[in-house]
């Protein structure tokens, strides 16, 4: 059996996401937009969805989204204490 999600959200790394891309004053369509930058094709509607927990990402999108952020994968990948 394949598990598509977890605790209902198909990423840990959303809410990260979500943080430090308020934290630097950017929008989703400015995330998305550096994100081409570097090669990997991700759209504003992608990002909302990154962040709301309900699509997956794949590694080298991560490894994208951290670098556009300036911070590891390692540190989007880790679930916040609730």
């Amino acid at each position: 059996m394949k598990i598509y999600d977890m605790d209902g959200q198909r990423n840990i790394s959303g809410e990260r996401i979500y943080r430090m891309r308020t934290r630097k004053h950017i929008t989703q369509a400015e995330l998305a937009a550096r994100v081409q930058t570097t090669g990997v094709i991700l759209e504003q509607d992608a990002i909302s969805r990154i962040e709301r927990g309900l699509r997956m990402v794949q590694d080298y999108e991560l490894r994208a989204l951290a670098l556009v952020l300036g911070v590891s994968a390692d540190w989007l990948m880790q679930e916040d204490e609730k």
